[in-house]
């Protein structure tokens, strides 16, 4: 089953009930549904110390008028990995 969300992108109140309804009904048939599922996620570690500012605050008390300016394409390493009731999924990019 694909994740629906809302239209702000985030799941809604209803999203969730849904899907722990689905989540419910598939154990019920299914008794080690739990073993079956996936869970992964990558996250990207730039190599010049870049930090993606969307999803990490830096508070200063230096003039924030002052910046560096970086290239449009920083090296960067992806990391992948998943985890399972099999064990865990590593993957280098």
């Amino acid at each position: 089953m694909e994740r629906c969300v809302g239209l702000s992108g985030k799941p809604t109140v209803v999203d969730d009930v849904r899907f722990v309804e689905w989540a419910q009904n598939e154990i019920a048939v299914v008794p080690d549904f739990h073993k079956r599922i996936l869970f992964s996620d990558e996250a990207h570690f730039w190599l010049n110390g870049y930090v993606n500012k969307q999803n990490c605050r830096i508070w200063s008390e230096a003039n924030p008028q002052v910046y560096v300016e970086t290239p449009l394409h920083p090296e960067k390493l992806t990391v992948w990995c998943a985890l399972w009731a099999g064990g865990i999924f590593l993957q280098k990019r």
